[in-house]
């Protein structure tokens, strides 16, 4: 693999560095199934590759063997008797003047060749790009961050942390799962060091180069990355840490492998001298600290609650949550009530179980599907991408499809409010990538500006999400300051007020979806505005409630 030079600025020691292209396929976990089908076609053309190269090469062993046997038992054994018969004279001239150009000309193996990048090409369009890449090894480090994963143990294809008493326990049990390879833990460790995230890329890369060190010493055509690409990358991140000790241990390791290699030997040099120079600083590794975020301000809170994943005794505790069938004096409910669970009284949160149907859910995913686009948020006056939002969405108006209308007069019998645009907003489906999560935010607008204004029906009242699917780990709802989080109930409706009644956005509501850890989530949200819920949610005399 080709390696770009970065010159620093102090010490000049340098270090390898890449491009990027745009990519989906990572936002969404229904593109990675369907990422499984492509590799499926691709399996084909590869089959039918080999079969066909096989086929070649038999013949060309063949011809081989006719070759060989004539030398040995007829050319050798008597070469005279051999040359003076015609018919054994023809057949060599003929071999020489066709056979053979036959052979060593023949088009076959191009044209084997030929058809496999054919086949490839017939699905290239829909192949991950260079962002996916990227955003899947984003994910397994948010994975990693959240829920205190050990990377030992993921790249053995376990989900384990660290007990407070040292002991590796497993958080997860996956029924599928594979270890990952060398070059894996390269690329995973390359992301985070392009971008100058230590902290991520030295675990990654260490096991990047004790897998390469291990069995994976071969070089194979389909990596990315060798042994020799890995301690490039480890070193430099270390020498970044303070660790020039271990920084120049790893070098001199390179340089045995690739003695030619004048970056690396200016690099050695280097650290020689800063470690002559500064020995009782430089010979230590400085603790690895974990790269700050403009958005998550509240991590410690929002991290704890995931891991969590809606155990939170004390809250629960509270003797004014209930559980109860709930009618909300509708005739619609009488003979069917909903079972309603009240799950926080500040805010006012409320779960009600069995809201929709599996086959309901289904049909809604189906239909949301050709139009799932990468989810945006708010920002300034427009919407844009973020990575602190993984995901893909659809907007489905009533017209979409039965389903969605029956859930809009579903959610207006429950809560009694008017969710009929423009009062509400269309149904939102949304479908989580790997690692998708969206960090703490509001559902109401904080700002006058925001384009949640372009109804000119008011801030977003109220918040009703279903969950359309159930998952294996992680993706819990978790509310920062009220200090709980929802685990994910399939089939289940999350229900809040994101306004007290005099118009103000509540802060309780800041609320999250934590990484989903194993697991496809889907989710359908309806947000309810201010206009139109006059005469639902009346003003409070209270002016401050």
């Amino acid at each position: 693999m080709s390696i770009y030079l970065k010159f620093l600025t102090v010490w000049f020691v340098t270090g390898p560095v890449v491009i990027s292209t745009n990519g989906e396929i990572f936002t969404s976990m229904m593109n990675v199934r369907q990422a499984i089908d492509t590799e499926r076609k691709l399996i084909h053309h590869l089959k039918l590759y080999i079969e066909q190269e096989t086929e070649r090469l038999s013949d060309i062993q063949r011809f081989y063997a006719k070759v060989s046997q004539l030398h040995s038992a007829v050319y050798r054994r008597l070469p005279g008797a051999a040359a003076a018969n015609p018919l054994v004279a023809f057949t060599l001239i003929k071999r020489l003047n066709s056979e053979w150009p036959n052979v060593v000309y023949s088009n076959e193996a191009q044209e084997n060749t030929q058809a496999l990048r054919s086949g490839y090409g017939s699905v290239e369009g829909s192949l991950p790009k260079q962002e996916d890449v990227q955003g899947a090894a984003q994910g397994l480090m948010r994975l990693q961050d959240v829920y205190e994963l050990r990377v030992e143990g993921l790249v053995r294809g376990h989900f384990q942390r660290l007990t407070n008493q040292g002991n590796t326990v497993d958080i997860y049990r996956p029924p599928v799962s594979i270890p990952l390879s060398g070059d894996d833990c390269f690329l995973v460790g390359k992301v985070a060091y392009d971008v100058e995230d230590y902290y991520h890329s030295v675990p990654w890369l260490e096991e990047s180069v004790r897998l390469f060190r291990g069995s994976e010493t071969v070089w194979r055509p389909e990596n990315e990355g060798s042994l020799e690409d890995a301690l490039d990358h480890l070193a430099f991140s270390h020498f970044k840490t303070g660790n020039i000790s271990y920084a120049l241990s790893l070098s001199q390791e390179l340089l045995r492998h690739d003695p030619l290699n004048g970056r690396v030997q200016l690099n050695v040099e280097k650290y020689e001298r800063l470690l002559v120079e500064n020995p009782g600083v430089t010979n230590a590794a400085s603790a690895l600290k974990r790269p700050s975020t403009t958005y998550l301000r509240t991590r410690n809170t929002y991290e704890r609650l995931c891991k969590t994943q809606g155990s939170q005794p004390k809250h629960y505790e509270d003797p004014g949550l209930f559980c109860d069938y709930f009618t909300n004096g509708s005739p619609a409910l009488l003979l069917r009530p909903v079972r309603r669970e009240v799950v926080s009284l500040r805010p006012y949160v409320v779960l009600y179980h069995n809201f929709i149907t599996d086959g309901e859910a289904e049909s809604l995913k189906k239909v949301a599907q050709p139009a799932l686009r990468r989810s945006v948020v708010a920002s300034g006056e427009n919407q844009a991408t973020a990575n602190y939002r993984i995901s893909k969405s659809a907007w489905l108006k009533e017209t979409a499809h039965p389903i969605v209308q029956s859930l809009d007069e579903r959610i207006h019998t429950l809560t009694g409010l008017n969710v009929h645009h423009p009062y509400g907003e269309y149904l939102q489906v949304v479908n989580y990538g790997i690692g998708g999560h969206y960090e703490p935010h509001f559902d109401h607008a904080t700002s006058q500006s925001s384009p949640l204004y372009r109804l000119n029906t008011g801030n977003r009242v109220a918040t009703f999400m279903i969950y359309l699917s159930a998952v294996e780990a992680g993706g819990s709802t978790a509310f920062i300051y009220a200090n709980f989080s929802v685990p994910v109930v399939q089939n289940a409706a999350l229900f809040w007020w994101n306004l007290h009644r005099n118009g103000q956005g509540n802060r309780d509501t800041l609320h999250a979806g934590c990484p989903v850890l194993v697991g496809d989530k889907w989710v359908a949200n309806k947000w309810i505005h201010e206009h139109g819920q006059e005469f639902q949610r009346r003003c409070s005399p209270n002016p401050d409630e």
